[in-house]
């Protein structure tokens, strides 16, 4: 492996603002905020949007899509 061309790998904090879900991993996300953590270390953090937490599919909010009533909706609007 060359030396110099690779991100750094480090561990950090991934926080979902909307799921109140942090997890810490390891990445080569780059971030220019920090967060204390539970064992009293301060490790970068990244905020994303979506995360299991708050994800629909993963908390059981998930909507069915109707197909057959969205063609037939297409067919009476576009006489198709």
């Amino acid at each position: 492996m060359q030396q110099g061309i690779h991100p750094e790998y480090r561990p950090v904090v991934f926080r979902d603002k909307t799921g109140g879900l942090s997890f810490l991993t390891r990445s080569t996300a780059a971030s220019d905020r920090t967060v204390a953590w539970a064992d009293g270390r301060t490790y970068p953090v990244v905020d994303v949007e979506t995360s299991s937490a708050s994800h629909p599919f993963h908390t059981g909010r998930a909507r069915l899509m109707d197909t057959e009533g969205r063609v037939e909706l297409y067919r009476r609007r576009y006489g198709g």
